[in-house]
């Protein structure tokens, strides 16, 4: 009894990690990042300080970091000594009663251990971007091979030449290029492509999306679909747009746009009658940075990638 009881408690130590990590639906993306920013890759960008968008020279751009674990250094180190102790005890019963762990034991610790790696992993492998587009029309120009990333992008204290840097480069093929005017495109898109993921069908929203962004939110919608669940977005509130990068390669023009918002965000069955996920009063807050692009000129942008803060 004593060893079953070990068991179920090594069980719930290997498995509540995993759940913990698994994203509630929320919002286009999943609240999670995607997408492609050329050699920029997509380390997670911090956030800039409040900047109006018509003033590129004080405008902090992203530097990378490590994402933070959910569980933080103590709840790793906590979770660790747990396991570390109930296998332990395990294997060695250490006076406490229990016997020596069985082959059968040992199977199922092993199953789930490499269930929650396998698990963890596939969760942390970004989308490869594919290197051409069958698409119609001139979605090959949309989307162009990213360059192996092998830099970290520029520091906070180098962000305001690099972003003033990227606009010039920009302006000489555009010279009526202006960043509030692409704050205000890129919040119309931020809208357009709400308004398509509460519908589970991203078509309505590829004028504005590149192949690779418009496939890799059609499959979270399609998975939507196959759960039966409706992610709802209500009362919309965008508190701020901000510049945060721009620069050119490859012959295509980049800018990240730095989303502060705060909205209801909960998931229900199909009927619409059950929450399963959120609130339908509480509204959350939250930051993103979208990144759009564009060949170079006077162009119209699409949605490249996602990045949470």
């Amino acid at each position: 009894m004593k060893r079953m009881t070990a068991m179920i408690a090594l069980l719930v130590m290997v498995l509540v990690p995993v759940l913990w990590t698994a994203e509630a639906w929320a919002r286009a993306g999943g609240g999670s990042s995607g997408g492609s920013r050329g050699s920029r890759g997509l380390s997670t960008p911090s956030s800039p300080a409040p900047m109006s968008p018509t003033r590129p020279s004080t405008a902090p751009a992203p530097s990378p970091q490590q994402s933070p674990s959910r569980w933080g250094g103590m709840g790793g180190m906590l979770g660790g000594l747990l396991v570390g102790g109930l296998i332990g005890s395990l294997l060695f019963g250490g006076g406490h009663g229990f016997g020596g762990i069985g082959l059968m034991e040992i199977l199922i610790v092993g199953g789930l251990i490499w269930l929650a790696v396998s698990f963890l992993r596939r969760r942390q492998q970004q989308p490869a971007a594919p290197s051409g587009y069958a698409a119609p029309d001139d979605a090959r120009n949309w989307a162009p091979t990213p360059a192996q990333y092998t830099g970290t992008g520029p520091t906070t204290m180098e962000a305001p030449a690099d972003l003033e840097r990227g606009i010039t480069n920009i302006r000489q093929m555009d010279p009526d290029f202006d960043l509030k005017r692409v704050a205000d495109a890129g919040s119309d898109i931020f809208f357009k492509v709400q308004a398509a993921w509460m519908a589970r069908d991203m078509s309505a929203a590829a004028g504005v999306l590149t192949p690779e962004m418009q496939n890799i939110l059609q499959r979270d919608c399609d998975t939507l679909r196959r759960e039966r669940k409706l992610n709802r977005l209500e009362n919309i509130a965008v508190r701020s747009t901000d510049v945060t990068e721009a620069w050119q390669e490859a012959g295509h023009d980049y800018v990240t746009v730095r989303f502060l918002a705060n909205l209801l965000d909960y998931t229900t069955d199909e009927s619409g009658s059950q929450v399963l996920e959120g609130s339908r009063t509480e509204p959350v807050k939250f930051e993103e940075y979208w990144t759009f692009v564009r060949p170079v000129g006077p162009n119209a942008f699409r949605l490249s990638a996602i990045q949470q803060a």
